[in-house]
């Protein structure tokens, strides 16, 4: 039995490994996010490996079922929708699952790969040699306390935003944080890929000029002090 945590492209399906492409191949199940997501990955690539829906409504039958896999001898890969697994999806709660039910007997292996977290960090020109990362943050409870934590937060803060919430956390940092720098990295790897960058109230006033900077799915820094 095997249990390989896979990266897949944030955007650009240029961006897959070998790798991982052999592994998705050798592999007797892949566990997904969304069936559509990965079934056009696998298309692309002329995959054929068998898919389950995994993802973070699952919940402890989903993890019971992937595990039920890995005892029968399965070999497993582990996919999100894009990018690494296990920030901002169900896959830490798998892995942990698994070392803990199978121990030693059980190979997880990492397929490294993209990383929206890691595709922003090496584009910032940002102070970011240490850093909190938020993931997504809450749509509601504890939003704010969030967003204020980060504008006081010594060390650069990362979190990952969409287009409906971007100019709202830009507008709280820019009342709580108007000296800071601040980077937003936009559509990564995408045909449309941009940086927007200065303080709170700059980035403001682009996304506010430029309604269609507001699209898309966004990594944001706000730059050490």
């Amino acid at each position: 039995m095997k249990l390989s945590v896979v990266a897949t492209p944030i955007g650009n399906l240029e961006d897959i490994t070998l790798r991982a492409l052999r592994t998705l191949k050798e592999a007797e199940v892949i566990a997904c996010e969304d069936t559509r997501v990965t079934k056009k990955l696998l298309s692309h690539f002329d995959i054929s490996t068998p898919i389950i829906s995994f993802h973070a409504n699952s919940g402890e039958k989903g993890v019971e079922k992937i595990l039920a896999l890995l005892r029968s001898g399965k070999h497993v890969a582990l996919v999100s929708d894009a990018g690494t697994p296990g920030l901002s999806d169900p896959g830490a709660i798998l892995v942990s699952h698994a070392r803990e039910q199978f121990g030693e007997e059980l190979k997880i292996e990492t397929i490294a790969g993209a990383s929206a977290l890691a595709a922003a960090i090496a584009i910032a020109g940002l102070k970011v040699s240490s850093f909190m990362f938020y993931g997504f943050l809450p749509l509601k409870k504890g939003r704010q306390k969030l967003i204020q934590q980060m504008a006081l937060e010594e060390r650069a803060s990362i979190c990952f935003e969409s287009t409906h919430r971007i100019l709202k956390l830009i507008e709280v940092l820019a009342t709580h944080a108007p000296k800071r720098r601040i980077g937003l990295y936009r559509e990564l790897t995408k045909l449309y890929e941009e940086a927007i960058v200065g303080d709170a109230q700059k980035v403001q006033e682009v996304l506010v000029a430029n309604p269609q900077k507001q699209r898309g799915e966004f990594v944001v820094i706000v730059e050490a002090l």
